[in-house]
């Protein structure tokens, strides 16, 4: 789908960030991926690490067509203007040895600052930094063991036999980890970690991915922006012509999942509401 064909909607930001594509892996959503890159306009675009999961592909290297056209299409974005930049994460921490360099007209950065429309400053970085912060606990197995593999892989599996069925994408992963408490704690001690990390670099917040887990949380530190991933949950963080921030979930039927929070904000969205967005046709 072109973002330039007649009648197509298309969806006009000032930034897009996104992070965990897990290209090379059975598990990247990339058909949903490449229907975002075609569907959404910005003028920078983040790709806020584990873009190519290096990892996965030392055990089996998978680039189906699908994942070669996300490639193409970041590339090509590149050459038509967009300012794209790719900051590496854990799963493709080799990426890092080419920071401070250009490829394919893709800006290579170990971690970046952001200055919002509003003029607030974030520091953008994959998050991976943060375990340290973290592992006073046991790490969370469905964010840090195997046993994560196999719920990506349960997840991949049940949307194949929905799909089949005609049903929509829905996130398996997302729904345990929202109930179960040990989840919700790691979250909360992540967040706190990228918070205090904000607050010790005098900057309005952070914008991260790692976690899987997209999402806001304001601090006395700043605000927490989670972009969320492409393998489980099809999320991107958003900001619009005005610097307001705002999750995006992408499947079958586009959704804002949440807007930044803040008294000078309207309150959020129920999900399942309308994408608010600069739209045309």
């Amino acid at each position: 789908m072109a973002c330039n064909e007649p009648g197509v909607a298309v969806y006009r930001y000032r930034t897009v960030f996104i992070s965990d594509l897990h290209l090379g892996s059975p598990d990247c959503q990339a058909s949903y991926l490449l229907s975002f890159l075609d569907t959404v306009e910005a003028e920078r675009i983040y790709l806020v690490g584990d873009v190519i999961d290096l990892i996965a592909m030392q055990r089996r290297v998978y680039l189906p067509e699908s994942h070669l056209a996300v490639i193409r299409r970041l590339v090509t974005l590149a050459a038509e203007g967009r300012q794209v930049i790719y900051v590496p994460g854990n799963h493709d921490e080799f990426m890092r040895s080419f920071c401070g360099q250009s490829l394919a007209g893709i800006e290579m950065r170990l971690a970046d600052w952001h200055t919002t429309a509003d003029g607030r400053h974030f520091r953008v970085c994959h998050g991976d930094e943060f375990d340290h912060a973290v592992r006073c606990s046991p790490l969370l197995w469905l964010v840090g063991n195997p046993m994560h593999g196999v719920l990506v892989r349960l997840n991949r599996w049940l949307n194949h036999w929905r799909r089949a069925r005609g049903k929509g994408y829905w996130s398996l992963a997302a729904y345990i980890k929202q109930r179960l408490a040990r989840a919700r704690a790691y979250i909360a001690r992540f967040e706190q970690a990228a918070l205090t990390a904000a607050g010790r670099q005098k900057a309005d917040g952070t914008i991260c991915g790692h976690i899987h887990s997209a999402g806001f949380h304001r601090g006395r530190e700043g605000l927490y922006c989670n972009d969320g991933d492409w393998t489980e949950h099809c999320t991107a963080l958003v900001e619009d012509s005005g610097g307001r921030l705002s999750l995006l979930h992408w499947s079958e039927e586009p959704r804002v999942l949440a807007y930044e929070p803040g008294p000078e904000h309207a309150p959020e969205p129920a999900v399942g509401s309308g994408v608010a967005a600069n739209r045309v046709a």
